[in-house]
C-alpha cells in the first residue's frame, strides 16, 4: 500500500488538493479488496467496516483514484460502473455472463500477442486496452438446460 499511497497524494498535491483523513481510509479499503466495487456497494462496504465517510466522499476518491491510475474504471454491460485496483496489478480481462453478470478476470498471452499483430498492420502503437467479452457463463447454460 505505501507506493499506492506514495502515488495518491503525489498526485494530490500536484493537482492542489488535501491529503485528507478520509481520503486515506478510503484508499487503504479499496487496496485491500478483490471485488469489482460500484461507489454504492463500496460506500456500504465502508460503512459495514465501521468507517465514517460520505458517500459523496467515496464517489469523489474513488474518481481521484482513477485520475491517479489506482483504479480503473470497468463495466459489464449492466449500466453500472464498478471500479478495480489498477495499481500494481497485472492487465487482464474480462469473460462476463450476460444473464447473472459474473466476471471472470482472464488473461490470455495469444490474445495480447494478437493485438499487437493488429495494431502493427494500421500502424498503431498501443498504450492501453480493455477488452471484455460476453457469453453465458457455464452456470447459467446448465440451469437454461435443465
Amino acid at each position: 500500500m505505501n507506493d499506492a499511497l506514495s502515488v495518491f497524494i503525489e498526485y494530490l498535491h500536484q493537482n492542489s488538493l488535501k491529503d485528507t483523513p478520509q481520503r486515506r481510509v478510503i484508499l487503504k479499503h479499496f487496496l485491500e479488496g478483490s471485488e469489482h466495487y460500484s461507489a454504492e456497494e463500496f460506500y456500504q462496504y465502508l460503512r459495514e467496516k465501521g468507517e465514517e465517510v460520505g458517500q459523496a466522499t467515496v464517489y469523489r476518491t474513488l474518481k481521484l483514484l482513477c485520475s491517479a491510475g489506482i483504479a480503473k474504471e470497468v463495466n459489464f454491460g449492466d449500466g453500472i460502473t464498478r471500479f478495480e485496483v489498477g495499481y500494481g496489478n497485472e492487465h487482464h480481462d474480462h469473460l462476463i455472463c450476460e444473464l447473472c453478470h459474473e466476471n471472470l478476470e482472464v488473461l490470455d498471452e495469444d490474445i495480447e500477442a494478437l493485438q499487437q499483430v493488429l495494431a502493427a498492420r494500421y500502424g498503431y502503437t498501443l498504450t492501453s486496452h480493455r477488452l471484455y467479452l460476453y457469453g453465458i457463463c457455464p452456470r447459467c447454460k446448465s440451469k437454461a438446460s435443465s
